[in-house]
Order: structure tokens, then C-alpha cells, then sequence
């Protein structure tokens, strides 16, 4: 390990670290936190190792009603430029995709639920491919996609949304998918965000969602094998 200080973006009240904060206890990783939210300020890129951004309903142009979201993306900026390692999770990655010159628009189908995710050939150029499984049911919520940035690896795909997760230079990650939701997270989405739910083909309901415990268990180990790369 030779990552010892993790911050973590957080966007609105219901989407936190989930499983993340479970694998920094257990590396003893000091987390510390920006609710922009809240409006507090974002730190100095030198006071972390890894920056976390984590996901919410907003999306990366919605800068007149979330005035922050140009701030963040400007600390992205300086956090990519740091050389720091960057995790973006579905905003988080759809703001990295952006800051890196990539679209980000509306994906053709809306995803929420349990969905396969299918690693890509190209990412065997990647050594980071070792800790994505072949395929794996993965957690959505998510209308908006990302284009992979110049110079990232095409990491994963699935069937309702073609860019799931991308990696530039072996340390910036952006997954569109969740890993790090847990039970009470996801419980917390839909009890925020289920107006989302409308009937279509990637949109499960809530009962669907909550119905197998050990999913999330099994997506939570899937996320630490990622950190694990990522940290060593």
C-alpha cells in the first residue's frame, strides 16, 4: 500500500462511500471528505494520495443550477495534472470523461438495477484487467454515458450502455456502474430517485433490486479488487 490518505467528492446526502469506507478501515487509509452539497471547500490536491468522486442525479452540464460542479471539474483538472489517482464512480466518471475532452450525453436506454458487464478485449492492455471479472452483474443508475477519453483503455460494456468504465495512464479509473453500493445505499436511492423507475427495459423495480443481499456483497469485493490495483 502506498496510498494512506483517501477524499472522497460527495455530490447530495444519499450517495457516500459506501463499501469504500469498509477497505480503508481495513488498509487504515485516513478518509476525509468534500459534501459539495454542503458547499465546503475542496482541498489542496496535496492533501490526499486517492480522490474518490462519487455519483448523484446531476449531470456534468447542469453547471447553472449546481454552480460548484465548475469548481469540481476544475479540481479534477489539477488532480489529473497532480498525477494523483483518481477513482470517478457514475457522475464522478462522466465528470473525469469530461474534464479529459470526452462527450458525455444521454445514454440510449436509462439503467437501473442489476446488469451484466462484460470486460472488453482492449482492456488486456490495461493491468488493471486482472481484477475485472469476464463478466459480472454490476449495479446501474444511470440515463447519462460518457465517451472514452484520448489515450484511456475501454474497460468494460454492457448491454444497455457501450462505455462502463475506462482507465488513462494506469491511475485515473471512471466507472459507470456502481461497485460500492451497499443494501442500505441502494435502499437509500430508491427511496430518493425512485421517480426514475419507469417501466422500460433496463429499469428494475425496487423489489428486483433488493431481492438478493449477496449481490451486493459480491460487487463490494469486486470494488476492493480495483483499490487493491489501484494501491499497490
Amino acid at each position: 500500500m502506498n496510498m494512506h490518505r483517501l477524499h472522497y467528492i460527495q455530490h447530495v446526502p444519499f450517495e457516500g462511500l459506501g463499501s469504500i469506507s469498509a477497505w480503508a478501515d481495513r488498509h487504515r487509509v485516513t478518509v476525509s471528505c468534500t459534501r459539495l452539497f454542503l458547499g465546503e471547500e475542496l482541498p489542496s490536491t496535496e492533501a490526499y494520495d486517492i480522490l474518490v468522486v462519487m455519483g448523484g442525479p446531476m449531470g456534468v452540464h447542469d453547471t447553472a443550477a449546481h454552480p460548484w460542479l465548475t469548481a469540481e471539474m476544475s479540481h479534477l483538472e489539477s488532480a489529473i495534472k497532480a498525477r494523483k489517482k483518481v477513482v470517478g464512480i457514475c457522475l464522478g466518471a462522466q465528470l473525469l470523461a469530461h474534464v479529459m475532452g470526452a462527450e458525455v450525453t444521454t445514454n440510449p436506454h436509462r439503467e437501473i438495477g442489476w446488469f451484466r458487464v462484460e470486460r472488453t478485449a482492449a482492456a488486456a492492455t490495461s493491468g488493471i484487467h486482472t481484477a475485472f471479472a469476464p463478466a459480472a452483474d454490476a449495479f446501474h443508475w444511470h440515463g447519462q454515458t460518457f465517451g472514452i477519453p484520448s489515450g484511456a483503455v475501454h474497460l468494460a460494456t454492457s448491454e444497455a450502455c457501450t462505455n462502463q468504465a475506462f482507465i488513462y495512464e494506469d491511475r485515473i479509473l471512471g466507472l459507470q456502474y456502481h461497485l460500492e453500493t451497499t443494501p442500505a445505499a441502494a435502499q437509500s436511492l430508491v427511496d430518493h430517485c425512485g421517480d426514475e423507475m419507469t417501466p422500460a427495459p433496463y429499469v428494475q423495480s425496487a423489489e428486483t433490486i433488493m431481492a438478493s443481499l449477496d449481490r451486493f456483497s459480491t460487487i463490494n469485493s469486486h470494488m476492493a479488487k480495483l483499490l487493491d490495483y489501484l494501491a499497490s
